[in-house]
């Protein structure tokens, strides 16, 4: 465990490699705002069901800051992906930046909360001169009242099964793809979990053959969210992705989920527009920057 000594506003930063360390102090405080801290709880469950190796060969950090004994904020790095912080004020921001400039640590960039996001890029800046570009901007939705498409497109929703293993790998790269991202894991990797789990929902067509993805994280404190969603360039606008994504919403709700949630890029007003017509309502809005 690393501390940054207390400073006078009485905010110190913990960080740690040792996952059971960090929830031990931490689990409550992510618990206490399942919707807001999903990215949180979703991965650190994975990590805990997986290993920490299953996002590569340097150890993932995590990170608690404290205020008169009580957790206040939370952050967690899984190279090479972008670092993940919870909301944070811009003295927790500033003061986490100084701990990590002073580690020498690198940073590729950081995800969180448009405020966060941007409080954190600025005191990086200031501590290490690297620019930050903002190069995607969310929003995390929460589903209120499921409206079911009607009528539905030609077809049905189904698990997929180990016999899809390598279409649900395929689409998950070229999900990746079209977004402008990169998989978080082997694409083969993730279909075996995801497969296993039962946690990719198919919409096939009447002949069987598979046209849509969505794909459901498992339930963590009371939270589903789905991801990802994707269909085919050539097989879009027939409505197979709001279908598939009003199943796997409907099967969260089933399943006992509080809340049903998933993320949107804002640049995409077509997906944005899609999950509003099947009942899902803003929750907030992130950033993620690239350092340079």
């Amino acid at each position: 465990m690393r501390r940054t000594p207390p400073g006078p506003t009485a905010l110190t930063w913990t960080l740690t490699d040792d996952l059971t360390a960090f929830l031990d102090r931490a689990e409550a405080f992510l618990h206490s705002r399942p919707a807001l801290h999903t990215v949180p709880l979703t991965v650190t469950d994975a990590l805990r069901r997986d290993g920490l190796g299953r996002y590569g060969d340097e150890p993932p950090v995590f990170g608690v800051l404290e205020q008169d004994g009580t957790v206040r904020a939370a952050c967690f790095h899984t190279p090479p992906h972008h670092p993940y912080l919870t909301a944070l004020s811009p003295a927790g921001a500033d003061a986490l930046a100084a701990h990590l400039a002073d580690e020498g640590r690198p940073l590729p960039g950081v995800f969180a909360d448009h405020a966060t996001a941007a409080a954190f890029a600025g005191a990086w800046h200031r501590r290490t001169g690297a620019s930050a570009d903002l190069v995607e901007r969310k929003r995390l939705y929460r589903l209120d009242t499921l409206t079911t498409p009607h009528p539905a497109p030609p077809g049905r929703p189904r698990i997929a099964s180990p016999d899809d293993r390598d279409q649900v790998a395929r689409w998950y790269a070229e999900f990746h793809t079209t977004t402008g991202g990169s998989p978080g894991r082997d694409p083969g990797a993730w279909a075996d979990t995801r497969v296993a789990q039962r946690g990719v929902t198919l919409w096939e067509t009447p002949d069987g053959t598979p046209v849509s993805l969505a794909g459901s994280l498992p339930m963590v404190a009371g939270q589903i969210r789905v991801a990802p969603v994707y269909t085919p360039e050539p097989l879009r606008g027939r409505g197979y992705a709001a279908a598939v994504t009003a199943e796997v919403s409907r099967a969260a709700r089933a399943q006992g989920a509080r809340e049903v949630l998933l993320f949107t890029d804002l640049a995409n007003q077509t997906s944005n527009g899609l999950y509003q017509r099947i009942g899902y309502r803003p929750v907030a809005d992130f950033a993620v920057y690239d350092f340079t």
